[in-house]
Protein backbone atom coordinates (compact mmCIF):
# COMPACT_ATOMS: atom_id res chain seq x y z
CA UNK A 1 0.00 0.00 0.00
CA UNK A 2 1.03 3.33 -0.82
CA UNK A 3 2.11 6.12 2.22
CA UNK A 4 2.44 9.43 2.53
CA UNK A 5 3.72 11.05 5.33
CA UNK A 6 3.37 15.29 6.01
CA UNK A 7 4.70 17.50 8.45
CA UNK A 8 3.04 20.09 9.21
CA UNK A 9 3.43 23.75 10.92
CA UNK A 10 0.97 26.87 12.22
CA UNK A 11 -1.12 23.72 13.44
CA UNK A 12 -4.95 24.39 14.93
CA UNK A 13 -6.75 21.64 17.00
CA UNK A 14 -5.76 18.56 14.68
CA UNK A 15 -8.08 16.68 16.58
CA UNK A 16 -11.42 18.38 16.43
CA UNK A 17 -11.22 19.62 13.18
CA UNK A 18 -10.08 15.54 11.88
CA UNK A 19 -8.86 15.99 8.70
CA UNK A 20 -9.73 12.68 7.75
CA UNK A 21 -12.63 12.45 6.16
CA UNK A 22 -11.46 15.37 3.39
CA UNK A 23 -8.23 13.17 2.96
CA UNK A 24 -10.27 11.43 -0.22
CA UNK A 25 -8.83 8.23 -1.43
CA UNK A 26 -7.42 7.71 2.00
CA UNK A 27 -7.40 3.90 3.38
CA UNK A 28 -6.03 4.83 6.91
CA UNK A 29 -4.87 8.44 8.03
CA UNK A 30 -2.36 8.45 11.59
CA UNK A 31 -1.78 11.97 13.01
CA UNK A 32 1.65 12.74 15.55
CA UNK A 33 0.92 15.40 17.61
CA UNK A 34 3.70 17.61 19.33
CA UNK A 35 1.11 18.28 22.59
CA UNK A 36 1.31 19.04 26.43
CA UNK A 37 1.42 14.82 27.05
CA UNK A 38 4.88 14.93 25.46
CA UNK A 39 6.14 18.60 26.26
CA UNK A 40 8.12 17.38 29.61
CA UNK A 41 10.62 14.67 26.53
CA UNK A 42 13.99 14.70 27.13
CA UNK A 43 15.13 14.56 23.49
CA UNK A 44 13.76 17.33 21.23
CA UNK A 45 16.10 17.96 18.23
CA UNK A 46 14.94 20.57 15.48
CA UNK A 47 16.67 21.14 12.22
CA UNK A 48 14.34 22.18 10.47
CA UNK A 49 13.86 26.56 10.14
CA UNK A 50 10.62 25.40 13.03
CA UNK A 51 9.98 22.60 14.81
CA UNK A 52 7.67 20.16 13.86
CA UNK A 53 4.34 20.45 15.17
CA UNK A 54 2.52 17.37 14.03
CA UNK A 55 2.98 14.53 11.52
CA UNK A 56 0.22 12.87 9.31
CA UNK A 57 0.70 9.80 7.98
CA UNK A 58 -1.89 8.54 5.18
CA UNK A 59 -2.05 4.90 3.46
CA UNK A 60 -3.47 4.95 0.17
CA UNK A 61 -6.06 3.12 -0.99
CA UNK A 62 -4.94 3.01 -4.71
CA UNK A 63 -3.28 5.83 -6.31
CA UNK A 64 -2.00 8.78 -4.41
CA UNK A 65 -3.69 12.09 -4.19
CA UNK A 66 -0.97 14.32 -2.97
CA UNK A 67 -3.02 17.40 -3.98
CA UNK A 68 -6.28 16.95 -2.53
CA UNK A 69 -3.91 15.87 0.59
CA UNK A 70 -2.19 18.98 0.57
CA UNK A 71 -5.45 21.23 0.42
CA UNK A 72 -6.97 19.12 3.24
CA UNK A 73 -4.50 19.45 5.22
CA UNK A 74 -4.11 23.16 5.05
CA UNK A 75 -7.05 23.80 6.57
CA UNK A 76 -5.58 22.97 9.98
CA UNK A 77 -2.14 24.22 9.49
CA UNK A 78 -0.11 27.08 8.07
CA UNK A 79 2.42 24.95 6.08
CA UNK A 80 2.37 21.53 4.72
CA UNK A 81 4.96 19.50 3.21
CA UNK A 82 5.23 16.04 2.34
CA UNK A 83 7.12 12.95 1.10
CA UNK A 84 6.25 9.78 -0.38
CA UNK A 85 7.72 6.78 1.29
CA UNK A 86 8.08 3.29 1.38
CA UNK A 87 7.41 1.31 4.76
CA UNK A 88 8.97 -1.52 6.80
CA UNK A 89 7.47 -2.37 10.04
CA UNK A 90 10.72 -3.94 12.32
CA UNK A 91 8.22 -4.00 15.50
CA UNK A 92 4.63 -3.74 14.31
CA UNK A 93 2.92 -0.80 16.69
CA UNK A 94 -0.19 -1.64 18.75
CA UNK A 95 -3.68 -0.89 16.89
CA UNK A 96 -5.50 1.44 18.98
CA UNK A 97 -9.09 2.50 18.86
CA UNK A 98 -9.94 5.35 16.43
CA UNK A 99 -9.35 9.12 18.31
CA UNK A 100 -7.67 7.15 21.28
CA UNK A 101 -4.31 8.16 22.42
CA UNK A 102 -1.63 5.15 21.67
CA UNK A 103 0.26 4.61 25.12
CA UNK A 104 3.63 5.95 25.38
CA UNK A 105 5.72 8.44 23.29
CA UNK A 106 6.02 8.24 19.61
CA UNK A 107 9.07 10.12 18.63
CA UNK A 108 9.40 10.78 15.23
CA UNK A 109 12.91 11.37 13.50
CA UNK A 110 13.37 12.90 10.06
CA UNK A 111 16.72 11.53 8.92
CA UNK A 112 19.17 13.32 5.84
CA UNK A 113 22.05 11.54 4.31
CA UNK A 114 25.30 12.45 4.08
CA UNK A 115 26.87 13.65 1.07
CA UNK A 116 29.28 11.40 1.39
CA UNK A 117 27.25 8.25 1.14
CA UNK A 118 25.55 7.03 -1.79
CA UNK A 119 21.76 6.40 -1.64
CA UNK A 120 22.51 2.09 -1.66
CA UNK A 121 25.32 2.64 1.05
CA UNK A 122 22.94 4.81 3.23
CA UNK A 123 20.09 2.12 2.81
CA UNK A 124 22.10 -0.34 3.93
CA UNK A 125 23.84 0.66 6.98
CA UNK A 126 20.48 2.24 8.31
CA UNK A 127 17.88 -0.74 7.47
CA UNK A 128 20.26 -3.97 7.21
CA UNK A 129 23.01 -3.22 10.39
CA UNK A 130 21.47 -0.11 12.50
CA UNK A 131 18.17 -2.14 12.94
CA UNK A 132 18.58 -4.56 14.71
CA UNK A 133 21.27 -2.82 17.20
CA UNK A 134 18.48 0.07 17.77
CA UNK A 135 16.27 -2.88 18.55
CA UNK A 136 18.61 -4.06 21.03
CA UNK A 137 19.54 -0.90 23.11
CA UNK A 138 16.45 1.06 23.11
CA UNK A 139 12.93 0.30 25.15
CA UNK A 140 10.77 0.53 21.62
CA UNK A 141 7.59 -1.36 21.27
CA UNK A 142 6.43 0.25 18.07
CA UNK A 143 9.27 1.14 15.01
CA UNK A 144 8.17 2.09 12.07
CA UNK A 145 11.18 2.75 9.14
CA UNK A 146 10.19 5.29 6.02
CA UNK A 147 12.79 4.99 2.96
CA UNK A 148 11.47 8.55 1.06
CA UNK A 149 11.01 7.89 -2.42
CA UNK A 150 10.04 11.34 -3.45
CA UNK A 151 8.75 14.63 -2.89
CA UNK A 152 4.75 15.06 -2.36
CA UNK A 153 4.87 18.79 -2.23
CA UNK A 154 6.31 21.20 -4.40
CA UNK A 155 9.70 22.08 -2.41
CA UNK A 156 9.27 19.57 0.26
CA UNK A 157 12.98 19.76 2.06
CA UNK A 158 15.58 16.30 0.99
CA UNK A 159 14.53 14.04 3.72
CA UNK A 160 16.09 10.10 3.11
CA UNK A 161 14.15 8.50 5.88
CA UNK A 162 11.18 8.92 8.32
CA UNK A 163 11.13 6.96 11.64
CA UNK A 164 8.55 6.66 14.11
CA UNK A 165 9.80 4.89 17.04
CA UNK A 166 7.07 4.19 20.32
CA UNK A 167 8.23 3.97 24.32
CA UNK A 168 6.93 3.80 27.09
CA UNK A 169 5.79 7.23 28.64
CA UNK A 170 8.33 7.17 31.47
CA UNK A 171 10.97 7.18 28.59
CA UNK A 172 10.02 11.31 28.44
CA UNK A 173 12.34 11.92 31.25
CA UNK A 174 14.08 8.80 32.19
CA UNK A 175 17.03 7.74 30.31
CA UNK A 176 16.61 3.84 31.90
CA UNK A 177 12.89 3.98 30.63
CA UNK A 178 14.06 5.40 27.24
CA UNK A 179 16.76 2.63 27.13
CA UNK A 180 15.67 -0.19 29.06
CA UNK A 181 18.37 -0.67 31.45
CA UNK A 182 16.70 -1.29 34.23
CA UNK A 183 18.23 1.35 36.52
CA UNK A 184 21.93 -0.27 36.08
CA UNK A 185 24.50 3.22 35.06
CA UNK A 186 26.93 0.31 33.35
CA UNK A 187 24.15 -1.02 31.14
CA UNK A 188 22.74 2.18 29.92
CA UNK A 189 26.38 4.13 29.19
CA UNK A 190 26.95 0.58 27.25
CA UNK A 191 23.40 0.97 25.57
CA UNK A 192 24.19 4.66 24.57
CA UNK A 193 27.23 4.03 23.01
CA UNK A 194 26.35 1.25 21.37
CA UNK A 195 23.28 3.05 19.56
CA UNK A 196 25.35 5.89 19.47
CA UNK A 197 28.41 4.21 17.57
CA UNK A 198 25.54 2.30 14.92
CA UNK A 199 23.81 6.02 14.19
CA UNK A 200 27.19 7.34 13.06
CA UNK A 201 27.59 5.23 10.00
CA UNK A 202 24.95 6.57 8.22
CA UNK A 203 24.39 10.00 9.61
CA UNK A 204 21.94 9.79 12.07
CA UNK A 205 23.70 11.62 15.13
CA UNK A 206 23.71 14.84 13.36
CA UNK A 207 21.38 17.13 10.64
CA UNK A 208 18.31 15.18 12.12
CA UNK A 209 14.88 16.34 13.49
CA UNK A 210 13.38 14.05 16.59
CA UNK A 211 10.12 15.31 17.06
CA UNK A 212 8.16 13.70 20.45
CA UNK A 213 4.24 13.27 19.64
CA UNK A 214 1.17 11.50 21.11
CA UNK A 215 0.16 8.92 18.53
CA UNK A 216 -3.29 8.82 17.41
CA UNK A 217 -5.32 6.96 14.87
CA UNK A 218 -8.08 8.98 12.71
CA UNK A 219 -9.29 6.27 10.40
Amino acid sequence: MMKTIYALWGVRDLLAADPAPRLAGAAAVQANIADAAVETAMLRISTFDAPVQAVVNVWWDGTPRPDAAQRALSAVAERVVGWHVEEATPIPPPVTAVRVRAPGLSNIAFLRKPDDLSQADWLDRWRNHHTAIAIETQATFGYVQNVVIGPATAGAPDIAGIVEELFPIEALTDPHAFYGSGGDAAELARRIERLMTSVATFGGDRNLDVVPTSRYRLR
